[in-house]
């Protein structure tokens, strides 16, 4: 891993790079700042070593013949060593933190998180930066465009609709309104910071300082509104504020609403697909691989007790069933529970060869194809997005549970917001929870239990 093509050389930077780069604050290279990490948490032993020597030196200093006249301390000093180490831990990560203005970049929903990472942070090494940090810097515009539809999508469910990533058309609103914007550091406070700098960024603008944000958010509170970059913010009593955006407000947050979704993805199959059988396989597929954090997510939602019978349809690649087959080994290597029994359908020839080569038990063959077989325990599944064809394969997976058997099927938010075309109860994923796979859509899943 090339961590220096990443992070660039502070050191050596001039005066308008720094301006432009992704840490102007920081003016060490990132090894140099772990070097010096290691250098003082090797020394913290024998600086507290003399510190403790030097409480002696001092008691001893204050009295005559080994006559204690008194405490010369007015409370008594204590050292822990972990504790000691825990601060220069947390203060390499706040360095860094700072030093890469991650504040800038993530959402406020990432910063929250980091916040909480940083309160007990991993060890301070190049891999854990880059881990924790280095997507921020691969692609800031995604994270800053991402707290802008973490926004709306938090506001209304209409917003989590791919056919409905606007604002101000008919049957959206031209406003939003957010809760909680008076407090220092708030969840809405921070939200509305997001919006307009989402706004500003995706205008090529630079974010606003914390200043300026301040003094707008002031004489909204003070006068009742105040004028932003793409309208007017209204902050009431109640501690709510309403964002009312201008025409061209609208049309640059649809804009870049847009351009973090990406292509929209039809509703609705074309007339001639329509026309189609109904098991015949959709012109694309639109295969997404689901990251590994949506399958732990979906996986757990099952509650699973081990030696289940398990069937995947549409499994591409197996990065599902790569969790299933793991599902029930400890971190220690020990198998606490009973292994599941798993069975993949995959249309794509290459894709399926893939999973077999990793030792999954995989079907060549359209799943809408496939005689019903109620045999099985739990069907999980991320069936293609494609129109609404993935209603075809929720309806087909069902006939392969057995009665009391349970189903969770990962689904474009459309399924349930404009449709309703979901079973069971509902749970939304989070934003750009498919980034890593090449989509924003916003998604969910549904669990389902077979009477």
């Amino acid at each position: 891993m090339k961590h220096q093509s990443l992070f660039p050389d502070f050191a050596n930077t001039t005066e308008q790079e720094a301006q432009s780069a992704p840490a102007p604050a920081m003016r060490l290279r990132l090894p140099e700042i772990v070097a010096e990490y290691v250098a003082k948490a090797e020394s913290i032993a024998g600086a507290i070593k003399a510190f403790n020597e030097a409480q002696t030196t001092l008691k001893s200093a204050a009295c005559i013949g080994g006559s204690y006249g008194g405490n010369v301390f007015s409370r008594e000093p204590h050292l822990e060593e972990r504790h000691v180490y825990h601060v220069l831990l947390c203060s390499a990560w706040k360095f860094v933190y700072d030093g890469l203005n991650i504040e800038t970049i993530a959402s406020a929903k990432d910063r929250k998180q980091l916040d909480l990472m940083l309160t007990n942070p991993p060890p301070f090494t190049m891999m854990d930066i880059e881990e924790v940090f280095g997507d921020y810097l691969r692609d800031p515009r995604f994270h800053i465009l991402k707290g802008l539809a973490e926004c709306f999508c938090d506001l209304d469910p209409a917003y989590k609709c791919h056919s409905r990533v606007k604002i101000g058309v008919e049957g959206l609103p031209k406003r939003i309104i957010v809760s909680y914007v008076s407090g220092w550091n708030s969840w809405g406070r921070e939200r509305v910071k997001d919006t307009f700098n989402a706004l500003r960024a995706y205008r090529g603008l630079p974010r606003y300082e914390y200043a300026e944000f301040e003094d707008v958010m002031k004489e909204a509170k003070r006068n009742g509104e105040a004028d932003f970059c793409g309208g007017i913010i209204r902050v009431f009593k109640n501690d709510n504020a309403h964002l009312i955006f201008d025409a061209e407000g609208l049309k640059d947050i649809n804009r870049a609403l847009a351009e973090f979704y990406g292509e929209v993805l039809p509703d609705a199959p074309s007339e001639a697909e329509a026309k189609r059988p109904s098991t015949e396989v959709a012109r694309d597929l639109q295969f997404y691989p689901t990251p590994r954090a949506v399958v732990e997510q979906v996986v757990s939602s099952l509650t699973l007790q081990g030696g289940e019978s398990v069937l995947e349809p549409s499994c591409g690649d197996g990065q599902i069933m790569d969790v299933l087959a793991n599902w029930h080994e400890e971190p220690d290597g020990r198998f606490a529970k009973r292994p599941l029994n798993v069975t993949g359908v995959e249309y794509d020839a290459a894709r399926a060869g893939q999973a077999r080569a990793k030792g999954h038990h995989v079907l060549t063959a359209n799943f809408l194809q496939v005689a019903p077989d109620p045999r099985f325990d739990v069907v999980v599944m991320n069936p293609p997005f494609y129109g609404q064809h993935y209603k075809k394969h929720l309806d087909h997976a069902i006939k392969f549970l057995r009665a009391g058997g349970r189903l969770v099927c990962i689904l474009p938010a459309s399924a349930h917001y404009d449709h309703g075309n979901t079973i069971g109860q509902w749970y939304d994923l989070p934003v750009g929870s498919f980034a890593a796979s090449g989509t924003n859509i916003p998604t969910g899943y549904c669990v389902y239990r077979k009477p």
